[in-house]
């Protein structure tokens, strides 16, 4: 027997175990398939899963392989990662010996997330084709009145569920039991797959099947091997709500062990400001200069110049009509007010008349009728580039000169890539050209192209390792979407484009928050657009708080008293930052649930690692009841905390354990308000 850190194995079996959780697969050699017999909480019981499953599938030339054909067990090894995780690596040949199936396991410190990909080689001499991948497929018992926990983990429904681009995250959860199987995707945009109890009592997470919307599709020459996106799994008992996990494991697992860019980054932006609202493309050197100094008199540590500073898509070019000095002159300018610039790229858009698509009109996508044509929108006035083309080489030379040149921290790069929200018939999706070099047809071109994405990203990275990337929603091809392939190579996500009366603002700003947090870190959340003169604008940072703080509008309407204001927060956000990272924290506030109107909700930033406290964020949307009590989770129950106001003012002195089980009274007098607090270690 061969033992190492968390697997163990003969030539009939493979454990894993990591003192957390086990899972046991039986090797082909006896029955000559390949099936987790056992998986579950190393501590406990677990009745979810049968002792039998089908463990993976997928299709080649619309054959089936899965867990459940025949195999022939050709060598295993031990896997590592730069993150500490540990596991197995396991190759099968197939019984027609046609493909070489690797697959791989890892687990890591003290976390329940065991994380699996396959890797799939093509033995044969033709190339094939490869669909519908299912990277775990469990067959589970009669658990089908379980609560699945879709999007993101927040929205519950009981039945068959099958899944869509929103399911980075799924939690199957039995109340009866305090069970269930946390399932995370990291899949790109429109084609990760999850479902549950759909068909047939299995749950499975991948790659989208051949009869989706947007079906996967590769294409594996002879000798080649492609690679699946990971999935993880967490398998828990004696929880009684599945927001328990969703709040501990998952976030802990996704920080510290997923090798997201966030965590990667040393100094995450606190105060950021962004021109596209109300000025959109009018905006010219004398007007950014402007709002440059007031942005920087109320404290802001980002400004990002949007859309309009180019003469025209697809050349990039800064307009000498608007800046005739060019952007150097600004940016500079920018970066001696204190504060690091950015700027925003359509990062695979062009005019027809730029100089580019008439030079290489064969770079773009083209339609069912072989024209080039807009993914993003029904616009002839730009054309979508294909990453598959030389397109890559050049756009990664434009954004790399405009980083590295006028020393750029914020890349928004925007616009649909792959598939847009705003389009919904399928066939004005992917790139249908038939003599792209890196796609063979509309199908495989969307894998294609997000992984071309994800590659360009990196490189700018290399480029420039303090680099923050947001990469929209629009980019990523579905609306608000964001998810965990994106977020192992950009660091943000700009989520959202609304607008309204204030507390319609606020309110969205934090149930879009609430949504997609803790699964996601709330500092990729980039929630536009609210507007720095509002009448409410200190409710704005407020809500914001609890996502990555972005504002919009014009700062030069700020009165001094409110400059001033405006500063404190700035200050203190960076504060709380330098003090307790709260930047890459986030959990519920406990007794409060989605923000809704006519009621109260919060938001909890601890340091679960240190403990050394974090933020809090207390809220009344309209409810009847003018005050509340607020409990505060994840602190040492022994020692004592101060809760103080952002002005500093100390509210109450607390251990742990009596903020968590006795709380402290929050009151509020409007109706429509909120307040933040900082919990720090006492020094006394």
């Amino acid at each position: 027997m061969i033992a190492q850190a968390y697997a163990r194995w003969t030539d009939v079996e493979l454990k894993l175990n990591n003192g957390i959780v086990q899972r046991t697969i039986n090797l082909p050699k006896v029955t000559g398939q390949f099936f987790t017999s056992l998986y579950k909480p190393v501590n406990g019981e677990f009745a979810y899963f049968r002792n039998f499953n089908t463990d993976f599938q997928f299709e080649i030339n619309d054959q089936t392989y899965s867990g459940k054909s025949i195999w022939e067990l050709k060598k295993i090894e031990t896997l590592t990662d730069r993150k500490n995780g540990n596991g197995a690596s396991v190759v099968l040949i197939s019984a027609d010996k046609s493909v070489e199936l690797t697959l791989q396991f890892l687990l890591y410190p003290g976390s329940p997330a065991i994380r699996k990909k396959l890797k799939i080689k093509n033995l044969t001499s033709s190339p094939f084709k490869l669909e519908s991948i299912d990277i775990e497929k469990f067959n589970v018992t009669g658990a089908t009145f379980s609560w699945i926990c879709h999007d993101y983990g927040r929205r519950r429904s009981i039945g068959p569920y099958d899944g869509n681009m929103q399911d980075a995250l799924i939690t199957v959860h039995n109340s009866d039991w305090q069970q269930g199987v946390v399932v995370g995707n990291e899949a790109a945009g429109v084609l990760k797959h999850s479902s549950v109890f759909w068909q047939e009592e299995s749950i499975c997470a991948g790659l989208t099947h051949k009869d989706a919307m947007y079906p996967f599709r590769k294409y594996i020459l002879p000798g080649e091997t492609f690679t699946t996106p990971q999935v993880f799994t967490m398998v828990y008992n004696n929880h009684k709500d599945p927001d328990e996990i969703l709040n501990t494991e998952v976030p802990d697992f996704v920080r510290k062990y997923m090798g997201i860019r966030l965590s990667e980054l040393v100094e995450k932006p606190t105060f950021v400001y962004n021109t596209w609202v109300p000025f959109r493309k009018n905006i010219d050197e004398k007007l950014i200069m402007q709002l440059a100094k007031s942005a920087a008199e109320a404290g802001m540590k980002e400004f990002v110049i949007d859309d309009g500073w180019a003469d025209n898509y697809g050349d990039w070019n800064i307009d000498k009509k608007k800046f005739p000095n060019g952007l150097k002159p600004v940016f500079d300018y920018i970066k001696s007010l204190g504060m690091k610039p950015g700027l925003w790229v359509s990062v695979g858009s062009a005019s027809p008349k730029s100089k580019i698509f008439k030079a290489h009109p064969e770079w773009f996508v083209l339609d069912p009728q072989q024209k080039p044509f807009n993914l993003h929108i029904e616009d002839t006035s730009i054309v979508t580039a294909c990453f598959s083309t030389g397109w890559y080489d050049y756009i990664k030379e434009v954004l790399k000169k405009l980083t590295l040149e006028y020393g750029l921290d914020y890349l928004k790069l925007d616009f649909t890539v792959v598939t847009s929200p705003y389009r919904f018939n399928k066939n004005m999706t992917g790139c249908y050209a038939a003599n792209h070099p890196m796609h063979k047809d509309q199908r495989e071109s969307f894998y294609v192209n997000y992984e071309r994405v994800w590659k360009l990203f990196d490189e700018l990275h290399d480029s420039k390792p303090s680099l923050f990337i947001d990469c929209t929603f629009e980019t990523m091809g579905g609306l608000q979407l964001i998810d965990y392939a994106m977020l192992q190579h950009a660091e943000g996500n700009w989520l959202s484009n609304f607008k309204g009366p204030e507390a319609k603002i606020d309110l969205r700003i934090r149930n879009m928050a609430w949504w997609r947090s803790p699964a996601i870190p709330s500092t990729a959340l980039v929630i536009g657009n609210p507007e720095m003169q509002d009448t409410a604008w200190d409710l704005h940072i407020k809500s914001l708080a609890g996502a990555l703080p972005i504002m919009l509008g014009d700062p030069r309407k700020l009165s001094p008293a409110d400059f001033l204001k405006y500063k404190n927060y700035a200050d203190w956000l960076q504060l709380m930052e330098n003090k307790h990272q709260i930047m890459m924290y986030r959990q519920d506030l406990p007794g409060f649930g989605e923000p809704m109107d006519g009621m109260w909700d919060g938001f909890q930033r601890i340091n679960t690692d240190t403990r050394s406290g974090g933020i809090v964020g207390v809220f009344r949307q309209g409810a009847l009841d003018t005050k509340r009590t607020i409990f505060i989770n994840y602190l040492n129950p022994e020692k004592i905390y101060q809760v103080k106001q952002v002005n500093g003012k100390i509210i109450a002195t607390l251990n742990g354990k009596d903020l968590r089980f006795k709380g402290i009274a929050v009151e509020m007098e409007k109706e429509y308000d909120g307040k933040l607090f900082e919990i720090s270690l006492s020094k006394k």
